[in-house]
């Protein structure tokens, strides 16, 4: 079959046995070319055994991809779903190898953990970056040795898992900030997957906009609208930062309150990717470029390698008073502040007032999510909530964490310091 006759391939997490890790992308389509080709690679690495390392910004389909891996794979166990960033330390070790009964308080009866009930099947780790170093190297060892022992258990239980790992921060960068383990990185990037944001593949954005409006249309019982011309040049130019999640969330609010059979630029609600004029003019943002260091190394902290889209410094702002053209890129901008800084005021406490604005920027930007935060600026979670409790953007709750996970995160924020002093 020729290719311009081909239908567009469309993923879903619609249907009962399909429920997802969070609230995320629910749909994906393969109609860009970018993801045409995407498709075809997905297609030739699924009926592997080698595990595979999907990358993306948040809400681009990595679940979605996960899946439908899976479903390719023509293994005959189940397909799980586990959530790294939402299991606690402490449990996190149960939670993936099993325990038997009394091996702790609270252990009142033997159980599986998510290997052994995977076997033969798919398991997906999702925010793979987020594991505990010391669980990094149990990992490895299951991986290598394909058998996992419960917690109180002197028996190795064989497993056949294909493992499905997904991250939205650069590995390689934690990796660099110790926050991950190098040999691990090597045993589960044999295969990458590299999902690119929506903005990326515009061929991809009105086909999901039809499909989340006929979904949201018939589960509200209303007669399906359509996007006028307007709205449709808004959506395939708009940059989209919470990509297909967002896509999902704007198109269901156009719905609600859309009165008639079109649905207006005026109904769909985006302003993440804006820079908003007087006259409601709406400009997209630009669209990122890599970052350079010092040595002249490109380098993009976050999720870099993904394509992430950046806002940051524009070139009359980094240059105020320093001669900046509008060409700089932010790191450039910012590099040549920091010398006007350390040349006009000399010695202070400028380390503490830089990470002060640091963590203010980030967290403003991501409008308050300590998740994506921390993705932002390739860091735990742990070490997020520290520097907002520091920097009086949280509150310190004492009861919110028992004394060892407080004295854990004071240990990464000593060794993210400690990196930053080398």
């Amino acid at each position: 079959m020729s290719q311009e006759n081909k239908q567009p391939v469309l993923l879903s997490l619609e249907g009962g046995n399909a429920q997802p890790l969070s609230v995320r992308a629910k749909a994906l389509v393969f109609s860009d070319p970018i993801s045409a080709t995407l498709l075809e690679y997905i297609e030739r690495i699924a009926p592997s055994e080698a595990p595979v390392l999907i990358g993306g910004e948040t809400g681009t389909g990595k679940e979605l991809v996960a899946r439908h891996i899976h479903l390719l794979s023509g293994r005959k166990g189940p397909f799980l779903a586990v959530n790294c960033g939402a299991i606690s330390d402490q449990l996190a070790e149960s939670e993936l190898f099993g325990h038997e009964a009394g091996s702790f308080t609270g252990a009142v009866g033997k159980r599986e953990g998510w290997f052994e009930a995977a076997n033969e099947g798919t398991l997906f780790l999702d925010e793979i970056g987020d594991l505990p170093l010391p669980l990094q190297v149990k990992l490895l060892r299951v991986l290598q040795e394909k058998e996992v022992v419960r917690i109180g258990s002197r028996k190795s239980i064989p497993v056949n898992v294909r493992l499905v790992v997904a991250t939205n921060v650069d590995l390689d960068y934690a990796v660099s900030a110790g926050h991950f383990r190098r040999d691990l990185l090597y045993r589960i990037n044999i295969a990458q997957v590299k999902l690119p944001p929506l903005r990326e593949r515009p061929g991809d954005i009105l086909p999901l906009a039809e499909h989340f409006l006929k979904t949201y249309s018939q589960r509200m019982g209303y007669r399906q609208p359509q996007f006028s011309a307007g709205a449709v040049d808004l959506l395939v130019t708009y940059s989209w930062p919470g990509n297909i999640r967002e896509l999902e969330n704007v198109v269901h609010f156009a719905l609600l309150v859309s009165s008639g059979d079109k649905i207006e630029p005026a109904h769909l609600k985006v302003t993440g990717g804006w820079s908003t004029g007087s006259n409601h003019q709406q400009v997209p943002q630009p669209v990122h470029q890599p970052l350079h260091n010092t040595n002249g190394q490109s380098h993009s902290f976050g999720n870099s390698g993904f394509g992430v889209h950046h806002g940051g410094l524009n070139g009359s702002d980094g240059g105020a008073g320093n001669g900046s053209s509008g060409s700089d890129d932010p790191m450039t901008a910012i590099a040549k502040q920091l010398r006007r800084l350390f040349t006009e005021q000399g010695d202070s406490d400028h380390f503490d007032k830089l990470e002060s604005l640091i963590v203010h920027e980030a967290f403003a930007h991501v409008r308050s999510n300590q998740v994506h935060g921390a993705a932002l600026l390739g860091i735990s979670r742990n070490v997020m909530r520290t520097l907002l409790k520091r920097h009086g953007l949280l509150a310190d709750t004492s009861f919110s964490r028992v004394n060892d996970a407080g004295e854990q995160e004071e240990d990464e924020v000593q060794h993210l310091n400690a990196s930053y002093a080398g």
